[in-house]
């Protein structure tokens, strides 16, 4: 069994050592060895420009997104207002009019 630490991004067990540094091979994030989970950057969610993103934020939609199993799109320039930040790969989790309740991944929307 392995003593090294998880991903801190996926939480993935099957992290290895490269030198100094700590690699996840599922989500390729890199760490070092002694970096504490505080100072990683990782905690803040952050749009595709940058900004930090917080809980009732309104952002915007900067790519045609399909919905999975429907026919639906959500368009670029869609307003989402009131978002709520979670856990996982899909950050943001928000209701689009229209559509409903969705969950986003903070890398393809801007904050407005």
């Amino acid at each position: 069994m392995s003593t090294l630490p998880p991903c801190p991004q996926c939480n993935s067990e099957y992290t290895y050592e490269d030198g100094t540094q700590l690699v996840c091979p599922e989500c390729a994030h890199e760490w070092q060895a002694g970096a504490s989970p505080a100072e990683d950057d990782s905690a803040q969610v952050r749009d595709s420009v940058g900004n930090v993103l917080q809980d009732g934020d309104t952002i915007t939609v900067i790519k045609d997104l399909k919905v999975k199993g429907t026919s639906l799109v959500v368009k670029v320039g869609t307003k989402v207002k009131n978002i709520r930040l979670c856990d996982g790969d899909h950050d943001i989790d928000c209701k689009i009019d229209g559509i409903g309740a969705m969950k986003l991944k903070s890398e393809f929307v801007r904050k407005a």
